[in-house]
């Protein structure tokens, strides 16, 4: 499949799209809290879900997601401000077979962006996810890289993989004024680690 370059919006940005499958999109999802939850341990991967919300305890993020599809041109939508993170509908939901995609400015209008501190992530940080079904996948963060838009790998970050992995993707680099856009983007890789319930 052929790779997708973002159309950036203001001054934060999402990553290249592969486009994955077809999805339905929706408006903003509602906020579901989990109850009570038990842990299930390393699940290899588990069936369909929709995200509903993303937390990243290390580096202060607890966001609602929205859907992100693709634009008429072929280029990922991003969310359209600064502090909601959206969900790739291409991508599969998180814990499925496959890498989930999630998105986020990492600022809007000089204030900073719902993945601001996205490259302070290190190997070993936790990820959660919550679901409509009101199951957490739980991910471990494996890498984080930063690729120059120019040659983003887009294969390795939205190909196939023989696990349940997720990426979580913003802008990074130097900002250039003129294009109202950052060279570069930080992506975050992390697997599939467990599973909470209520």
């Amino acid at each position: 499949m052929a790779a997708l370059i973002v159309v950036a919006g203001t001054t934060g940005c999402a990553g290249p799209a592969h486009e994955a499958r077809p999805a339905a999109t929706t408006s903003e999802r509602p906020v579901i809290e989990p109850a009570a939850p038990t842990t299930q341990p390393d699940p290899a991967v588990l069936p369909a879900s929709p995200p509903v919300r993303v937390q990243v305890a290390s580096i202060g993020v607890d966001s609602g997601l929205l859907d992100l599809d693709l634009q008429p041109d072929g280029s990922l939508e991003v969310p359209p401000d600064g502090t909601s993170a959206g969900w790739y509908t291409g991508s599969p939901t998180p814990g499925e077979l496959g890498p989930a995609v999630i998105a986020g400015h990492v600022d809007w209008d000089g204030d900073p962006g719902v993945f601001h501190r996205l490259r302070d992530l290190r190997p070993g940080d936790e990820i959660t996810v919550l679901r409509e079904d009101r199951t957490v996948a739980v991910f471990v963060v494996t890498g984080v890289e930063q690729f120059a838009k120019d040659e983003f790998p887009t294969e390795t970050v939205y190909g196939d993989i023989d696990h349940a992995g997720l990426r979580l993707i913003t802008c990074g680099g130097s900002f250039d004024a003129g294009a109202r856009s950052y060279d570069d983007n930080i992506v975050v890789f992390a697997e599939l680690d467990r599973l909470l319930t209520a």
